[in-house]
């Protein structure tokens, strides 16, 4: 366990990731916890709604097919960042492995893409998963904004930012970052019903 001052000087206890599975482990956390490990700490993440549920599987479908056997498409599965971070974002284009991640999870160098899908979250996204993704060398992060009806795109990490950043109402085809011969058909990725 690590200890860390905050900015507002109230020392921190952070936990690394092998502590945060043995908490798991001896019950500490519920087998249906709802949580992520963001810098050594324990993040409540919100409840999956039905548009942010059907938004999922919508990128879901939409990656696996613009990647097909160049890239390997998680869902909500749990990326491990480094010793203290492992988030769970909502889809993940990772590098293709033999071992399809059965042996370990996807580590920030098997990255090629996280989005986030945000409903209620895009302060959460924009403010801690945003330098977190950018300080691990994340190349390509979405948030997919569901309230404003947008994307925001983030490429090119440098330090605790992205030095690419735009934002899309009406995304179409959008290339990859590191699949440039990959392309992505977005258009109705807000549509309802």
């Amino acid at each position: 366990m690590n200890t860390v001052m905050r900015e507002d000087g109230i020392p921190r206890h952070r936990i690394t990731v092998d502590e945060y599975y043995r908490m798991a482990e001896v019950g500490l956390l519920a087998p249906d916890a709802r949580v992520e490990l963001i810098d050594g700490e324990i993040i409540d993440m919100a409840p999956i709604g039905s548009r942010h549920g059907g938004t999922v599987i919508r990128l879901n479908r939409l990656l696996t097919r613009a990647v097909g056997d160049r890239a390997s498409v998680a869902v909500q599965h749990p990326v491990r960042l480094d010793v203290l971070s492992e988030p769970q974002p909502d889809v993940a284009v990772l590098k293709p492995r033999h071992d399809d991640y059965m042996v370990s999870h996807a580590t920030a160098a098997d990255i090629l893409l996280i989005v986030e899908v945000s409903e209620t979250t895009l302060r959460h996204d924009l403010q801690i998963k945003q330098p977190l993704y950018a300080r691990r060398g994340i190349p390509e992060f979405w948030i997919v904004d569901l309230k404003d009806e947008q994307i925001h795109f983030f490429r090119s990490p440098a330090g605790a930012a992205y030095t690419e950043v735009s934002a899309d109402k009406t995304p179409g085809l959008v290339t990859l970052a590191m699949l440039p011969d990959v392309t992505v058909d977005l258009t109705g990725i807000f549509l309802r019903g």
